[in-house]
């Protein structure tokens, strides 16, 4: 009898744990042993005495302090009759709901999870009880090792013997981490309720609850989407294990998480409200959020909260305020969510100078900076991009994703002269349509041209000739941490043509630090706040001071992207961009569909800085804002850019960018339209259009821009084209 595809792989499974697992059978019997028969068991150690807890500081790149880092006071007393029943029920239902029947080691869970762990060929669920992990942080410590593992099991039972289930699981609440400092349910219940914990409801029992497997990523004033979800996890758990009734249920799902006004007011009707982080405030309080994230995914919540840490940051007090001042001026006038955010990288290092998430975030406690981005199990490599989460979900990046695809048709041997046909409209073959903005067309043009024009429909080809996937990687290889190298969406749909149009959503962040590559001629230095970390003892754990960092493009590929960006500014969409550098200053412009994202990233050797503008809590269009009838990239997030990078660069020596050297290819590997291999396109025209069979106009004319004293030329017919040298004249296009 032959098996069925779909029970082929359970069947290969079965085998291998069979097969496998065979040699350990009588091991696992010695260690049943241990748990199970009645032998002599002598007295459990002494619990581990928690360290000295000491607060990190966290200074500028003068060596002023701007914030500090602590644990968030337990001094609290919290007896174990003060523990509501609602938090049990709800830890229970969600850590361990066999709890008060094992005997401190669920054998059952454990296969359960060691089962679907095989067949779903990774780590899909735990079998750690309540009782084991209140060993591991008592007694053992999280030492990744088998000894440590079987050594727990073995205290969980004689654990299990000694104390009374109420008490285990009281010992284990009191020293739980449960996100922004807060150690044990009652710091915890002050802390996000300001309340004390015997006064918790359902609903806040279940969000704290779901907060213990990811405190860092899932905690509510940053990510209030994901505790939300959490909440409901826990609150469902709780209904389908028949721990609360479904009236309890149904008036606990009605009290959604919402974070409390700075004023202190609340919403009207149910919900669960979210009090600020108490404690010192930070000077600069973007900046220091930005950094609290990154030493939390480079060094974990013990280190950073009770580790003394010294921590030097690239912070610059005199950029930091000149962008804070860019942003003031852009938003005058303006009420919330209309929102901007402006980034800034040093290339050479990678270190951020200067950072702007928001207009305040004491009211919001989001980074719009940052964008979003799965949890890690581990920290990453020093020389990998760190994906830091600001609370919010990202931002579409428009048409300033354009120049990533550019740099893959340069890696594949695509010049800045090849010619491509930008009718009105496109349609994939995928039956999609990519439309220009305005609908309007350019008939025969260079990849050059079309960059500083912005034309969509060049684009969407170019992408589908250099491969979807292989732009995906560029992106992640230059550092859009948001954007996975396979290709796919976070639900797992591949990207199509519009992921060269910007449909990833990414950050300011990654954007400023991506095109920093292209200012580092190819070498990556990872974004970074830290200039330098000393732990308590002045050991010095990082240093990014130096220049530093991997090549990630050749030499040539990356100063021939900076040669065509710099075409944007001077006589591109990016034109208000302008900061009277025109050898050294280079960008682009980026507007999503429906105007509901604006961005302008650019560069000077110097200076790698994103400015993107749209609302925080939707996708409205960037409408009739401050005499702007339409909000392009190439508006007010250009116009704050030039007013941020003018002042930056004052009294800032650079050189001009350098003339690109010949692209790295064989002429046999060169791809034209359509992806047939064919020689190099020489210097200079004229050329022949060919390509996939798309109906062009025999000339295209393009409708005037609705922008004053801004019209747009109509171009040639699709014969020839002029040389394509650029020149610092600004041609009257609109702007994206």
């Amino acid at each position: 009898m032959q098996l069925s595809k779909k029970r082929l792989p359970q069947a290969i499974a079965v085998f291998a744990v069979v097969t496998l697992l065979a040699p350990v059978v009588t091991a696992g019997a010695a260690l049943g042993s241990l748990l199970f028969l009645p032998l002599p068991t002598p007295p459990l150690p002494t619990p581990r005495a928690n360290a000295a807890s000491q607060a990190s500081f966290i200074y500028d790149a003068q060596g002023n302090e701007i914030g500090v880092l602590r644990k968030f006071d337990t001094n609290i007393p919290v007896a174990i009759t003060d523990i509501p029943e609602v938090l049990k029920q709800a830890v229970v239902a969600q850590e361990d709901q066999r709890f008060y029947s094992h005997g401190g080691v669920d054998l059952k869970a454990g296969f359960r999870a060691l089962w679907a762990n095989i067949t779903g060929g990774r780590t899909e669920q735990g079998g750690s009880t309540i009782t084991q992990q209140y060993v591991k942080n008592a007694f053992t410590g999280g030492e990744r090792t088998l000894a440590r593992k079987v050594r727990e099991a073995v205290l969980a039972t004689r654990l299990d013997k000694k104390l009374t289930k109420d008490e285990i699981l009281y010992r284990y609440l009191q020293n739980v981490y449960l996100g922004g400092g807060a150690y044990g349910v009652g710091a915890a219940a002050v802390s996000y309720f300001n309340k004390p914990v015997q006064n918790l409801n359902l609903s806040e029992a279940a969000m704290l609850a779901g907060l213990i497997r990811s405190p860092s990523t899932d905690e509510p004033r940053s990510a209030t989407a994901r505790a939300e979800g959490d909440r409901v996890e826990v609150l469902t758990k709780m209904r389908d294990q028949g721990r609360i009734a479904n009236a309890q249920f149904q008036e606990a799902m009605a009290e959604r998480i919402v974070l409390m006004a700075t004023d202190g007011t609340v919403p009207s009707g149910p919900a669960t409200v979210i009090h600020p982080l108490t404690g010192p405030m930070a000077t600069e309080p973007y900046y220091v959020d930005y950094v609290r994230r990154y030493l939390v995914a480079r060094y974990g919540d013990d280190v950073v909260y009770r580790g003394g840490l010294r921590v030097e940051t690239a912070l610059d007090p005199r950029l930091q305020a000149e962008a804070e001042a860019s942003v003031a001026e852009a938003l005058a006038g303006t009420e919330a969510p209309l929102e901007m955010a402006l980034v800034t990288v040093e290339p050479g290092t990678g270190l951020v100078k200067a950072m702007v998430g928001g207009r305040d975030f004491a009211a919001s406690q989001v980074n719009l900076a940052l964008g979003d981005c799965p949890p890690t199990p581990t920290a990453p490599p020093p020389d990998t991009p760190i994906c830091v989460a600001g609370g919010g979900t990202g931002r579409q990046s428009g048409s300033s994703f354009k120049p990533i695809t550019l740099a893959k048709a340069f890696e594949e041997g695509i010049g800045p002269n090849r010619v491509y046909t930008g009718p009105s409209s496109y349609s994939t073959p995928d039956g999609r349509v990519v439309r220009n903005v305005e609908s309007g067309g350019y008939g025969a043009i260079t990849l050059r041209q079309a960059t500083a024009s912005s034309v969509n429909t060049v684009y969407a080809q170019l992408v589908e000739d250099v491969g979807i996937q292989e732009t995906a990687e560029m992106a992640n290889r230059l550092g859009i941490t948001m954007v996975s190298p396979d290709g796919r969406q976070p639900n797992g749909e591949p990207y199509g043509v519009s992921l060269t149009l910007g449909a990833a959503e990414t950050s300011p962040l990654d954007m400023a630090a991506a095109f920093s590559v292209f200012a580092n001629r190819g070498v990556r230095a990872p974004a970074t706040p830290l200039m330098r970390v000393r732990d308590a003892d002045g050991k010095v754990l990082e240093d990014n001071s130096a220049p530093h960092g991997k090549r990630v493009l050749d030499e040539a590929v990356a100063d021939t992207v900076t040669d065509v960006l710099k075409g944007v500014v001077s006589g591109g969409t990016g034109a208000s961009a302008d900061i009277g550098r025109p050898e050294a200053t280079a960008g682009k412009t980026g507007t999503t569909e429906n105007f509901a994202d604006a961005w302008f990233v650019g560069f000077t050797p110097a200076l790698s800085t994103s400015v993107w503008m749209g609302y925080a809590d939707s996708r409205d269009p960037l409408q009739g804002i401050k005499g702007v009838s339409r909000v392009y990239g190439g508006t007010i997030p250009a116009r704050t850019w030039q007013n941020f990078m003018a002042k930056a660069m004052e009294g800032v020596e650079t050189a001009d960018f350098p003339a690109p050297g010949p692209l790295p290819f064989s002429p046999d590997d060169a791809l034209a339209p359509g992806g047939q291999r064919v020689p190099p396109e020489p210097a200079t025209g004229p050329f022949v259009v060919t390509g996939p069979a798309i109906t062009v106009a025999p000339t295209t004319t393009v409708p005037p821009s609705t922008v004053p004293n801004r019209t747009v030329p109509t171009l040639l017919p699709p014969i020839t084209l002029p040389p394509p040298t650029p020149t610092t004249t600004k041609s009257p296009v609109r702007p994206r």
